[in-house]
Protein backbone atom coordinates (compact mmCIF):
# COMPACT_ATOMS: atom_id res chain seq x y z
CA UNK A 1 0.00 0.00 0.00
CA UNK A 2 1.32 3.32 -0.60
CA UNK A 3 1.48 5.64 2.27
CA UNK A 4 1.40 9.52 2.02
CA UNK A 5 2.49 11.53 4.87
CA UNK A 6 0.05 15.11 5.69
CA UNK A 7 1.53 17.88 7.89
CA UNK A 8 -1.52 19.40 9.82
CA UNK A 9 -4.26 17.15 10.65
CA UNK A 10 -7.14 20.21 10.58
CA UNK A 11 -9.64 21.03 7.90
CA UNK A 12 -8.16 20.56 4.93
CA UNK A 13 -5.65 17.96 5.84
CA UNK A 14 -8.76 16.07 7.01
CA UNK A 15 -11.77 17.04 4.72
CA UNK A 16 -9.99 17.33 1.43
CA UNK A 17 -5.96 15.84 1.33
CA UNK A 18 -6.48 13.00 3.70
CA UNK A 19 -10.05 12.01 1.98
CA UNK A 20 -8.92 11.94 -1.35
CA UNK A 21 -5.95 9.54 -0.56
CA UNK A 22 -7.25 7.34 1.25
CA UNK A 23 -10.16 6.50 -0.81
CA UNK A 24 -7.73 5.87 -3.85
CA UNK A 25 -6.25 3.22 -1.60
CA UNK A 26 -3.18 5.22 0.31
CA UNK A 27 -2.15 5.18 3.61
CA UNK A 28 -2.78 8.41 5.24
CA UNK A 29 -0.21 9.31 7.47
CA UNK A 30 -1.59 12.96 9.48
CA UNK A 31 1.45 14.92 11.38
CA UNK A 32 0.29 17.19 13.86
CA UNK A 33 1.42 18.51 17.32
CA UNK A 34 -2.30 18.60 19.01
CA UNK A 35 -2.28 15.34 21.61
CA UNK A 36 -5.70 14.35 21.26
CA UNK A 37 -5.79 14.34 17.98
CA UNK A 38 -3.19 11.95 17.35
CA UNK A 39 -4.32 9.74 19.72
CA UNK A 40 -7.85 9.68 18.55
CA UNK A 41 -6.67 9.17 15.01
CA UNK A 42 -4.35 6.11 16.29
CA UNK A 43 -7.36 4.77 18.43
CA UNK A 44 -10.10 4.68 15.51
CA UNK A 45 -8.23 4.47 12.60
CA UNK A 46 -10.86 6.35 10.75
CA UNK A 47 -12.69 9.88 11.06
CA UNK A 48 -15.87 11.35 9.81
CA UNK A 49 -16.81 13.96 7.54
CA UNK A 50 -20.58 14.98 7.43
CA UNK A 51 -21.36 16.91 3.94
CA UNK A 52 -23.04 19.47 4.68
CA UNK A 53 -24.44 20.57 0.56
CA UNK A 54 -27.80 19.90 -1.39
CA UNK A 55 -26.91 16.23 -0.86
CA UNK A 56 -25.88 15.62 2.28
CA UNK A 57 -23.52 12.78 2.88
CA UNK A 58 -21.71 10.84 6.06
CA UNK A 59 -17.66 9.92 5.29
CA UNK A 60 -16.11 7.64 7.16
CA UNK A 61 -12.12 7.60 5.91
CA UNK A 62 -10.34 4.77 6.84
CA UNK A 63 -6.82 3.65 6.55
CA UNK A 64 -5.65 6.84 8.20
CA UNK A 65 -3.10 6.65 11.48
CA UNK A 66 -1.07 9.81 13.30
CA UNK A 67 2.34 10.81 14.43
CA UNK A 68 3.20 13.74 16.80
CA UNK A 69 5.00 16.53 14.75
CA UNK A 70 7.38 17.08 18.02
CA UNK A 71 8.31 13.16 17.21
CA UNK A 72 11.42 14.45 15.36
CA UNK A 73 12.48 11.02 14.81
CA UNK A 74 9.45 9.02 13.94
CA UNK A 75 8.53 12.02 11.64
CA UNK A 76 12.11 11.97 9.79
CA UNK A 77 11.12 7.90 9.71
CA UNK A 78 7.80 8.52 8.03
CA UNK A 79 8.93 10.67 5.90
CA UNK A 80 12.05 8.55 4.57
CA UNK A 81 9.32 6.18 3.42
CA UNK A 82 6.82 7.65 1.82
CA UNK A 83 5.43 7.89 -1.48
CA UNK A 84 4.47 11.10 -1.04
CA UNK A 85 3.94 13.84 0.94
CA UNK A 86 1.37 17.12 1.77
CA UNK A 87 1.01 20.44 3.87
CA UNK A 88 -2.02 21.62 5.19
CA UNK A 89 -0.47 23.25 8.39
CA UNK A 90 -1.69 27.12 7.38
CA UNK A 91 1.65 29.44 5.70
CA UNK A 92 1.89 30.64 9.50
CA UNK A 93 3.26 27.26 10.55
CA UNK A 94 5.16 26.07 7.66
CA UNK A 95 8.31 27.31 9.16
CA UNK A 96 7.58 24.57 12.18
CA UNK A 97 7.85 21.55 9.81
CA UNK A 98 10.85 22.14 7.65
CA UNK A 99 12.95 20.72 10.19
CA UNK A 100 11.16 17.02 9.89
CA UNK A 101 10.90 17.33 5.86
CA UNK A 102 14.76 18.73 5.77
CA UNK A 103 15.69 15.16 8.36
CA UNK A 104 13.33 12.88 6.32
CA UNK A 105 15.36 14.09 2.74
CA UNK A 106 18.54 13.45 4.55
CA UNK A 107 17.39 9.87 5.55
CA UNK A 108 15.67 9.39 2.39
CA UNK A 109 18.92 9.93 0.67
CA UNK A 110 20.96 7.55 2.64
CA UNK A 111 18.42 4.99 2.12
CA UNK A 112 18.97 5.73 -1.17
CA UNK A 113 15.19 6.18 -1.98
CA UNK A 114 14.59 8.42 -5.29
CA UNK A 115 12.88 11.62 -4.87
CA UNK A 116 9.58 12.55 -3.27
CA UNK A 117 6.66 14.98 -3.85
CA UNK A 118 5.30 17.46 -1.76
CA UNK A 119 1.91 18.85 -2.59
CA UNK A 120 1.81 22.43 -0.47
CA UNK A 121 -2.10 23.01 0.14
CA UNK A 122 -1.21 26.14 1.53
CA UNK A 123 -3.35 28.81 -0.88
CA UNK A 124 -0.16 30.98 -0.73
CA UNK A 125 1.61 32.85 -3.66
CA UNK A 126 5.15 31.43 -4.13
CA UNK A 127 4.70 28.69 -1.75
CA UNK A 128 7.20 26.64 -3.85
CA UNK A 129 9.84 29.38 -3.10
CA UNK A 130 8.87 29.71 0.85
CA UNK A 131 9.29 25.94 1.40
CA UNK A 132 12.55 25.68 -1.03
CA UNK A 133 14.02 28.37 1.06
CA UNK A 134 12.61 27.09 4.01
CA UNK A 135 14.30 23.56 3.39
CA UNK A 136 17.44 25.20 2.06
CA UNK A 137 18.19 26.30 4.87
CA UNK A 138 18.45 23.63 7.14
CA UNK A 139 20.41 21.67 4.63
CA UNK A 140 23.94 21.04 3.88
CA UNK A 141 25.20 23.93 0.78
CA UNK A 142 26.18 20.63 -1.06
CA UNK A 143 22.51 18.74 -0.56
CA UNK A 144 20.98 18.13 -3.88
CA UNK A 145 17.64 20.02 -3.10
CA UNK A 146 16.14 20.31 -6.68
CA UNK A 147 16.85 16.93 -7.82
CA UNK A 148 15.37 15.65 -4.48
CA UNK A 149 12.05 16.79 -3.76
CA UNK A 150 9.18 18.11 -6.07
CA UNK A 151 7.30 21.46 -5.20
CA UNK A 152 3.84 21.43 -5.96
CA UNK A 153 2.03 24.50 -5.65
CA UNK A 154 -2.33 24.29 -5.16
CA UNK A 155 -5.28 26.18 -5.72
CA UNK A 156 -8.14 25.09 -2.68
CA UNK A 157 -11.20 25.83 -3.18
CA UNK A 158 -12.83 23.81 -0.47
CA UNK A 159 -14.83 25.80 2.26
CA UNK A 160 -14.92 24.02 5.65
CA UNK A 161 -16.79 25.84 8.36
CA UNK A 162 -15.26 26.32 12.37
CA UNK A 163 -16.72 23.11 14.01
CA UNK A 164 -18.60 24.63 17.59
CA UNK A 165 -17.30 23.47 20.71
CA UNK A 166 -19.94 21.61 21.80
CA UNK A 167 -19.57 19.70 18.74
CA UNK A 168 -15.76 19.33 19.08
CA UNK A 169 -16.48 17.96 22.53
CA UNK A 170 -18.87 14.96 21.06
CA UNK A 171 -16.41 14.24 18.63
CA UNK A 172 -13.11 15.94 18.43
CA UNK A 173 -12.59 14.26 14.92
CA UNK A 174 -15.63 15.20 13.18
CA UNK A 175 -15.09 17.83 10.27
CA UNK A 176 -17.77 19.44 8.41
CA UNK A 177 -17.55 20.06 5.04
CA UNK A 178 -18.80 20.76 1.55
CA UNK A 179 -19.17 18.74 -1.42
CA UNK A 180 -16.29 20.39 -3.49
CA UNK A 181 -13.61 17.90 -3.51
CA UNK A 182 -11.22 19.18 -6.10
CA UNK A 183 -7.04 19.99 -6.05
CA UNK A 184 -5.90 21.93 -8.87
CA UNK A 185 -2.10 21.56 -8.79
CA UNK A 186 1.25 22.47 -10.65
CA UNK A 187 1.64 19.66 -12.72
CA UNK A 188 5.26 20.80 -13.58
CA UNK A 189 6.10 20.70 -10.24
CA UNK A 190 6.31 16.79 -9.69
CA UNK A 191 9.77 15.32 -9.93
CA UNK A 192 7.43 11.50 -10.38
CA UNK A 193 4.22 11.03 -12.04
CA UNK A 194 1.37 12.65 -10.54
CA UNK A 195 -0.69 10.41 -8.64
CA UNK A 196 -3.83 8.62 -9.98
CA UNK A 197 -6.47 9.78 -7.31
CA UNK A 198 -9.31 11.24 -8.36
CA UNK A 199 -10.12 15.02 -7.08
CA UNK A 200 -6.47 16.02 -8.37
CA UNK A 201 -6.86 18.48 -11.40
CA UNK A 202 -2.95 19.45 -12.78
CA UNK A 203 -2.25 22.53 -14.73
CA UNK A 204 0.39 23.38 -16.51
CA UNK A 205 -0.13 27.34 -15.34
CA UNK A 206 -0.44 27.39 -12.39
CA UNK A 207 0.07 30.50 -11.41
CA UNK A 208 -3.34 31.80 -13.24
CA UNK A 209 -4.86 29.40 -11.04
CA UNK A 210 -3.60 30.65 -7.49
CA UNK A 211 -4.48 34.04 -8.65
CA UNK A 212 -7.65 32.84 -9.77
CA UNK A 213 -8.66 31.33 -6.69
CA UNK A 214 -7.14 34.32 -4.54
CA UNK A 215 -8.43 37.04 -6.63
CA UNK A 216 -12.16 35.52 -7.34
CA UNK A 217 -12.76 33.21 -4.49
CA UNK A 218 -10.72 34.27 -1.45
CA UNK A 219 -11.64 38.11 -2.73
CA UNK A 220 -15.66 37.14 -2.89
CA UNK A 221 -15.63 35.26 0.22
CA UNK A 222 -14.01 38.23 2.14
CA UNK A 223 -16.04 40.86 0.66
CA UNK A 224 -19.10 38.97 1.97
CA UNK A 225 -17.44 38.60 5.19
CA UNK A 226 -16.72 42.60 5.36
CA UNK A 227 -19.90 43.95 3.53
CA UNK A 228 -22.04 41.67 5.63
CA UNK A 229 -20.81 43.32 8.56
CA UNK A 230 -21.16 46.59 7.71
CA UNK A 231 -24.76 45.76 6.59
CA UNK A 232 -25.33 44.54 10.25
CA UNK A 233 -22.95 43.81 12.92
CA UNK A 234 -25.26 41.47 13.84
CA UNK A 235 -24.88 38.84 10.63
CA UNK A 236 -23.47 35.55 11.71
CA UNK A 237 -23.40 33.57 8.43
CA UNK A 238 -22.06 33.66 5.22
CA UNK A 239 -25.31 32.84 3.53
CA UNK A 240 -27.15 35.46 5.45
CA UNK A 241 -24.90 38.11 4.21
CA UNK A 242 -24.89 37.15 0.58
CA UNK A 243 -28.58 37.25 0.77
CA UNK A 244 -28.46 40.99 1.41
CA UNK A 245 -29.28 42.22 -1.95
CA UNK A 246 -26.67 44.88 -1.86
CA UNK A 247 -24.10 42.24 -0.76
CA UNK A 248 -24.87 40.03 -3.22
CA UNK A 249 -24.77 42.25 -5.94
CA UNK A 250 -21.62 43.95 -4.80
CA UNK A 251 -19.26 40.67 -4.12
CA UNK A 252 -20.54 39.56 -7.47
CA UNK A 253 -19.45 42.92 -9.48
CA UNK A 254 -15.81 42.87 -6.92
CA UNK A 255 -15.20 39.34 -8.44
CA UNK A 256 -15.80 40.13 -11.84
CA UNK A 257 -13.43 43.13 -11.25
CA UNK A 258 -10.39 40.49 -11.18
CA UNK A 259 -12.05 38.21 -13.26
CA UNK A 260 -11.58 41.27 -16.29
CA UNK A 261 -7.71 41.43 -15.03
CA UNK A 262 -7.39 37.57 -14.93
CA UNK A 263 -8.96 37.10 -18.76
CA UNK A 264 -6.53 39.65 -19.93
CA UNK A 265 -3.70 38.79 -17.50
CA UNK A 266 -4.22 34.81 -18.19
CA UNK A 267 -5.58 34.96 -21.72
CA UNK A 268 -4.99 31.12 -22.95
CA UNK A 269 -6.36 29.98 -19.73
CA UNK A 270 -9.38 32.40 -18.64
CA UNK A 271 -12.26 34.07 -20.82
CA UNK A 272 -15.83 35.53 -20.24
CA UNK A 273 -17.41 32.16 -20.09
CA UNK A 274 -15.23 30.20 -17.66
CA UNK A 275 -14.68 33.28 -14.98
CA UNK A 276 -18.78 33.81 -15.40
CA UNK A 277 -18.72 29.96 -14.79
CA UNK A 278 -16.89 30.29 -11.32
CA UNK A 279 -18.28 33.13 -10.38
CA UNK A 280 -22.07 31.93 -10.44
CA UNK A 281 -21.08 28.96 -8.79
CA UNK A 282 -19.25 30.92 -5.78
CA UNK A 283 -22.43 32.37 -5.48
CA UNK A 284 -23.97 29.46 -5.04
CA UNK A 285 -21.78 27.87 -2.67
CA UNK A 286 -21.49 31.20 -0.59
CA UNK A 287 -25.50 30.59 -0.50
CA UNK A 288 -24.93 26.76 1.24
CA UNK A 289 -26.87 27.28 3.94
CA UNK A 290 -26.33 23.71 5.30
CA UNK A 291 -22.33 24.18 5.50
CA UNK A 292 -23.46 27.11 8.14
CA UNK A 293 -19.96 29.06 7.52
CA UNK A 294 -19.60 32.22 9.36
CA UNK A 295 -18.37 35.50 8.48
CA UNK A 296 -16.22 35.52 11.59
CA UNK A 297 -14.32 32.61 10.61
CA UNK A 298 -14.26 33.71 6.96
CA UNK A 299 -13.00 37.34 7.54
CA UNK A 300 -10.68 36.60 10.71
CA UNK A 301 -6.70 37.70 9.90
CA UNK A 302 -7.28 41.24 9.03
CA UNK A 303 -3.39 41.56 8.98
CA UNK A 304 -3.01 38.48 6.18
CA UNK A 305 -6.13 39.80 4.41
CA UNK A 306 -5.45 42.99 3.82
CA UNK A 307 -1.65 42.63 3.33
CA UNK A 308 0.12 43.53 -0.22
CA UNK A 309 -0.13 40.14 -1.90
CA UNK A 310 -3.44 38.55 -0.90
CA UNK A 311 -6.94 38.89 -1.49
CA UNK A 312 -7.76 42.39 -1.75
CA UNK A 313 -5.26 44.48 -2.23
CA UNK A 314 -3.56 42.14 -4.57
CA UNK A 315 -6.74 42.16 -6.21
CA UNK A 316 -6.44 45.81 -6.45
CA UNK A 317 -2.82 45.65 -8.01
CA UNK A 318 -3.56 43.62 -10.33
CA UNK A 319 -6.47 45.13 -11.70
CA UNK A 320 -5.05 48.09 -11.71
CA UNK A 321 -2.09 46.86 -13.84
CA UNK A 322 -5.21 46.39 -16.47
CA UNK A 323 -6.25 49.74 -16.36
CA UNK A 324 -9.68 48.41 -14.70
CA UNK A 325 -11.84 50.03 -12.24
CA UNK A 326 -12.32 48.58 -9.18
CA UNK A 327 -14.95 50.22 -7.00
CA UNK A 328 -15.93 47.33 -5.50
CA UNK A 329 -12.83 45.91 -4.55
CA UNK A 330 -11.69 49.05 -2.92
CA UNK A 331 -14.85 49.26 -0.96
CA UNK A 332 -14.18 45.88 -0.03
CA UNK A 333 -10.90 46.61 1.25
CA UNK A 334 -11.63 50.10 3.16
CA UNK A 335 -14.55 47.76 4.88
CA UNK A 336 -12.19 45.50 6.00
CA UNK A 337 -10.59 48.10 8.14
CA UNK A 338 -13.99 48.36 10.23
CA UNK A 339 -14.75 44.35 10.83
CA UNK A 340 -14.98 42.77 14.23
CA UNK A 341 -16.63 39.98 13.83
CA UNK A 342 -16.73 37.41 17.45
CA UNK A 343 -16.17 33.80 17.39
CA UNK A 344 -18.80 31.78 19.50
CA UNK A 345 -17.46 33.09 22.88
CA UNK A 346 -17.61 36.89 21.83
CA UNK A 347 -14.08 37.27 21.64
CA UNK A 348 -12.16 38.37 18.29
CA UNK A 349 -9.95 36.74 16.73
CA UNK A 350 -6.23 37.62 18.61
CA UNK A 351 -4.40 39.39 15.83
CA UNK A 352 -7.53 40.94 14.67
CA UNK A 353 -7.61 42.22 18.57
CA UNK A 354 -4.43 43.91 18.13
CA UNK A 355 -5.37 45.58 14.93
CA UNK A 356 -8.65 47.14 16.13
CA UNK A 357 -6.64 47.97 19.59
CA UNK A 358 -3.12 49.08 18.57
CA UNK A 359 -3.33 49.19 14.60
CA UNK A 360 -6.77 50.98 13.57
CA UNK A 361 -6.45 53.53 15.82
CA UNK A 362 -3.40 55.22 13.88
CA UNK A 363 -5.50 56.20 11.00
CA UNK A 364 -5.95 54.58 7.38
CA UNK A 365 -2.87 55.87 6.54
CA UNK A 366 -0.99 54.21 8.81
CA UNK A 367 -2.91 51.17 8.20
CA UNK A 368 -2.42 51.48 4.35
CA UNK A 369 0.96 51.72 4.42
CA UNK A 370 1.97 49.09 7.18
CA UNK A 371 -0.61 46.35 7.32
CA UNK A 372 -1.71 46.65 3.22
CA UNK A 373 1.83 47.46 1.88
CA UNK A 374 1.16 50.20 -0.53
CA UNK A 375 3.21 53.03 -1.24
CA UNK A 376 1.52 56.13 -1.01
CA UNK A 377 3.89 57.94 -3.79
CA UNK A 378 4.01 54.49 -6.20
CA UNK A 379 0.66 53.34 -5.61
CA UNK A 380 -1.26 56.58 -5.06
CA UNK A 381 -4.41 56.05 -7.23
CA UNK A 382 -5.27 53.04 -5.29
CA UNK A 383 -4.06 54.60 -1.99
CA UNK A 384 -6.07 57.45 -2.87
CA UNK A 385 -9.61 55.58 -3.80
CA UNK A 386 -9.19 53.26 -0.77
CA UNK A 387 -8.91 56.46 1.34
CA UNK A 388 -11.81 58.05 -0.21
CA UNK A 389 -13.99 54.84 0.57
CA UNK A 390 -13.07 54.65 3.84
CA UNK A 391 -14.40 58.04 4.88
CA UNK A 392 -17.18 57.33 2.93
CA UNK A 393 -18.30 54.15 4.70
CA UNK A 394 -16.67 56.56 8.26
CA UNK A 395 -20.25 58.58 7.62
CA UNK A 396 -22.66 55.81 7.28
CA UNK A 397 -21.47 52.29 7.80
CA UNK A 398 -24.74 50.55 7.41
CA UNK A 399 -25.52 52.28 4.27
CA UNK A 400 -22.53 51.86 2.87
CA UNK A 401 -23.87 51.28 -1.21
CA UNK A 402 -24.97 54.39 -0.92
CA UNK A 403 -20.39 54.98 -1.42
CA UNK A 404 -20.85 54.01 -5.09
CA UNK A 405 -23.70 56.76 -5.79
Amino acid sequence: MKKIVVFGAGNIGRSLVGHLFARAGYEVVFVDAINEIVSLLNAEKRYRIEVKDVHPETIWVESVRAVNGNDIDAVTQEVATADILATAVGVGNLQHIYRNIADGLTRRRRLKKGPIDVIICENVRNASNMLKEGLARLLPKDFPLDSSIGLVETSIGKMVPIVTEKQRREDPLLIYAEAYNKIILDKKGFKNEVPKVEGLEPKDNMSAYVDCKLFVHNLGHAATAYLGYLTDPATVYIWEAIGYDHVGRAVRSAMWESGKALILQYPDEFNHTNIKEQIEDLIRRFNNKALGDTIYRVGRDLLRKLSRNDRLVGALLLTHKHKILAPLTTLSTAAAMFFRAKDEKGKLYPTDRDFAEKIYRRGVDYVVRRVCGLDPVVDKAIVDNIKKAYVDISKAPSNWFSALG
